[in-house]
């Protein structure tokens, strides 16, 4: 089995207006055939989709995407969307409301957030082949859209706080992760943590991700700065601490180098993690593209990074991809 992971996806703003005239494939350029190889696709979704709403007061950055736009994670063949993160409520409620059933109706699966606190907490869940594969998805992001008993938001997890209450929820993701994984064969957790730059790894990312491990996660998938970060590995399953941003309409720093990052792809064996592939990407006109030219000292700095967390990779010069065999003996993650 192979599983597509893709960072923050974000189609709102300009890449919305272009969306107006553009094929709904446009966002993905030449990374199609890519995501057409995988039997799962699986992306964190930085924006709302709906037809209006009211911009959330005090924000300064909102991002919406026409209702329409739902044609382009169909034209990706995105089954599976994070919704736990720090814009899908940035058009009020009504407008988060809209989106869910334009998801459902189209087959695509959403967590991380929901009408209500339990929807929010809920995996999905997508068969493929003889496999359950589950998702579980969370932020630490925007405290005041936690969802409620009866209210619609995300589900919350602080990471980096110590307080009893952030040890309380910490506890409760940790016990949904092991409530989880007898009734799936791959469990994949989708965290959208942090702040938005700096490739460095804060040791609480660090630790939480291997408790996620050890309570049955089989993928740790991070997202939110706005640049990768390294992938550890622990007990043989991959860490990835920063997916990177995968689309959007962003002004690139050209020291962070924000409009880089990969299209990660997971080969499992069954239900056993065997090899993590990156596939450099880069973003141009509102699109992702294979970063051509560019695409190993992309990969070499991943390598650097993700060798700082005890991580072996290589670069495949055939396959344009930098692989990670995910047997690896004394990674610390």
């Amino acid at each position: 089995m192979q599983i597509a992971l893709l960072g923050d996806v974000m189609l709102g703003r300009l890449v919305n207006r272009h969306l107006a005239t553009a094929s709904p494939a446009d966002p993905w350029g030449d990374t199609l055939e890519l995501l057409g190889r995988a039997d799962l696709r699986i992306a964190n979704l930085e924006c709302v989709l709906a037809s209006g709403g009211v911009p959330e007061p005090g924000k300064v950055f909102h991002f919406r995407s026409d209702l329409k736009n739902v044609a382009s994670l169909l034209a990706a063949g995105i089954d599976v969307v994070s919704l736990a993160n720090n814009h899908v409520l940035d058009f009020g409620q009504d407008a988060f409301r809209e989106m869910l059933p334009a998801l459902d109706s189209h087959g695509i699966l959403h967590a991380g957030a929901g009408p209500d606190l339990d929807a929010a907490r809920r995996p999905a869940v997508r068969r493929v082949g003889a496999a359950d594969v589950g998702v579980i998805a969370f932020t630490d992001n925007q405290p005041d859209w936690e969802a409620g008993d009866t209210n619609p938001g995300i589900y919350y997890v602080p990471v980096e706080e110590d307080a009893a209450d952030g040890a309380r929820r910490g506890a409760g993701l940790l016990e949904l992760v092991r409530r989880t994984r007898p009734g799936v064969q791959l469990l994949i957790v989708s965290a959208h943590w942090g702040g938005n730059w700096g490739s460095g790894v804060p040791d609480r990312h660090r630790s939480l991700a291997r408790d996620l491990i050890e309570a049955g996660a089989d993928v740790v998938f991070g997202h939110s700065p706005h640049i990768f970060r390294g992938v550890g590995i622990h007990r043989s399953r991959p860490i990835i601490y920063g997916a990177g941003d995968f689309v959007d309409d962003y002004a690139v720093d050209p020291d962070e180098r924000n409009d880089q990052s990969f299209l990660f792809m997971l080969e499992t064996d069954g239900s056993e993690p065997r090899t993590l592939r990156l596939y450099p990407t880069v973003i141009a006109g509102f699109q992702a593209r294979l970063a051509g030219r560019s695409a190993p000292d992309i990969a070499a700095r991943m390598r650097r990074l993700s060798m700082h967390l005890g991580t072996w990779s290589e670069w495949n010069a055939a396959e344009r991809c930098l692989e990670i065999p995910l047997q690896q003996s004394g990674s610390p993650g």
